[in-house]
């Protein structure tokens, strides 16, 4: 998943980036309000963290365009301000978490789960596919109880976040940006994704079929789950 950290503290936000990558995540960092305002205006992110003390920007402010311009994305205030005003107010301009400083990296990931279970209506981080289970958890994909380990990191980044959105059609800049961080610009059509769709089938097809991974012609790609 794409995160954005919006925080002016470069050790701190060095150490959240650091962090959230070993968890898999793709991050982006911002140290400036204006720099992260360009950011959210043109990138789609699956998280948002945003701290409210920023030297050159309202925090509350970012907020409000984050919900505007990337209205999917979870958004967490990250700051250390102790007023339950600002608390409120960020709660009720969309926020869906907020985090005091100084917090735990454990517990940010915590929140972070638990948010993206909320969002997706996951009740279990395993969750069925024909003959085969997706770990969430462990990131990993099993047939029949046993794990499959030719499944890459990439390949297994893509199936899951097609089951989080399961039974919605992804086209290749969504699955680019959300997996990769970036768009390949004027290339949206691209066998990148498509190659990667095809070993994904191609290994897991040797244990079970996969009728569950769709390709939507002309649009992208889907896991069905119903």
């Amino acid at each position: 998943m794409n995160v954005l950290i919006i925080e002016d503290e470069k050790s701190l936000s060095r150490e959240v980036e650091a962090f959230l990558k070993k968890q898999f995540y793709t991050c982006d960092v911002s140290f400036t309000g204006n720099n992260a305002s360009e950011k959210i205006a043109v990138n789609l992110y699956d998280f948002i963290l945003i701290d409210l003390g920023l030297p050159d920007y309202e925090g509350l402010d970012l907020l409000k365009e984050a919900k505007e311009y990337n209205p999917e994305a979870a958004c967490i205030i990250l700051t250390a301000r102790g007023d339950v005003g600002d608390k409120i107010k960020g709660l009720d301009l969309g926020a869906d978490d907020y985090l005091a400083k100084p917090f735990s990296l454990l517990e940010l990931q915590s929140r972070m789960q638990a948010i993206a279970r909320r969002k997706f209506g996951l009740k279990n981080t395993v969750v069925p596919l024909g003959e085969f289970s997706v770990d969430l958890t462990n990131r990993s994909i099993a047939h029949s109880g046993k794990e499959i380990t030719a499944i890459t990191k990439k390949e297994f980044d893509l199936v899951s976040y097609l089951l989080l959105h399961k039974n919605r059609t992804l086209n290749r800049m969504q699955l680019n940006e959300h997996i990769w961080g970036s768009v390949i610009e004027d290339d949206y059509d691209s066998n990148y994704i498509d190659a990667h769709i095809k070993n994904i089938r191609k290994k897991l097809n040797a244990f079970g079929p996969t009728e569950w991974l769709e390709t939507v012609r002309g649009v992208g790609y889907r896991i069905r789950t119903a």
